[in-house]
């Protein structure tokens, strides 16, 4: 019998994160039974260990090239069995390092990152119920890569960011023309520090407590658009509008330009 861990990332707090599916031993799993092994479980995505570091990532609904929260919590998982240290996941969008620390602190190092014009976004916040006036003319819309595709569209205001009411089918239409894996919506606090929600009706889920995939699209992006300047540490907060509060370090180096995105992960406690 296959068995199915579930952890819970970027947060400290078994009530708070995201939760993920880890399953450390998928060797002999074809890809059926991995993709229902991901529907059983219900978060919005679950790590299939399928060979030495070789991990594949399933959605209830499809499987997707990388996902942040689900590499955090296997390799804190892993970590508790191995003790801390680095590894290196094979992943289908390439190569990931991750570092667990003696605290069982995770920090991966994306896949080389893109960042890519938006173009026309009037659809999308026609979807959103958003309005042009609505978004902060400094961090203007783009799409980010660092792992999977996200498009990052900032607010001027907390509130707007709150007030989050989308059409779910139609913007999950949207995101398969452009093959999309989450949106990245923002509002930023300070310098350093963002609100970040992001819908992921791709995969089933109308929205991720904490994207890690994101977080590092989201720190190339304001890299390679100037509006921050390496070396630099960034606190991305999200979840808090779900009740499941996420806190995600992204840190940008001068002689890199891969992201790097930490935070921590604990087990659930099975349901008795």
């Amino acid at each position: 019998m296959t068995e199915v861990l579930r952890y819970t990332a970027f947060t400290t707090d078994p009530a708070g994160g995201n939760p993920a599916g880890v399953v450390l031993d998928a060797r002999g799993l074809d890809d059926a039974a991995m993709q229902a092994i991901a529907a059983e479980v219900g978060y919005s995505e679950t790590a299939f260990v399928t060979g030495e570091y070789q991990v594949r990532y399933f959605s209830p609904k499809a499987e997707v090239p990388f996902c942040g929260h689900a590499t955090v919590a296997t390799a804190v998982a892993l970590a508790e069995r191995i003790g801390p240290g680095e590894v290196v996941f094979s992943t289908a969008a390439g190569l990931v390092p991750i570092v667990v620390d003696e605290g069982l602190r995770a920090t991966l190092t994306s896949v080389e990152p893109y960042v890519e014009e938006a173009g026309d976004i009037s659809e999308v916040l026609d979807i959103l119920g958003w309005r042009a006036d609505q978004l902060d003319p400094a961090l203007p819309p783009a799409i980010g890569y660092a792992g999977a595709r996200h498009l990052i569209v900032s607010t001027a205001t907390r509130q707007r960011l709150a007030e989050l009411d989308y059409d779910f089918d139609r913007l999950l239409a949207y995101m398969l023309e452009r093959d999309l894996t989450t949106l990245q919506l923002v509002w930023r606090e300070s310098a350093t520090t963002f609100h970040v929600r992001d819908p992921f009706p791709v995969g089933g889920v109308v929205e991720d407590p904490a994207t890690g995939a994101a977080a590092a699209a989201f720190g190339a992006y304001l890299r390679e658009r100037g509006i921050v300047q390496a070396p630099v540490t960034l606190t991305l907060h999200q979840g808090y509008d779900l009740g499941r509060p996420s806190e995600i370090q992204v840190e940008l180096r001068t002689d890199d330009n891969r992201v790097r995105v930490s935070g921590n992960a604990v087990p659930i406690k099975e349901r008795g």
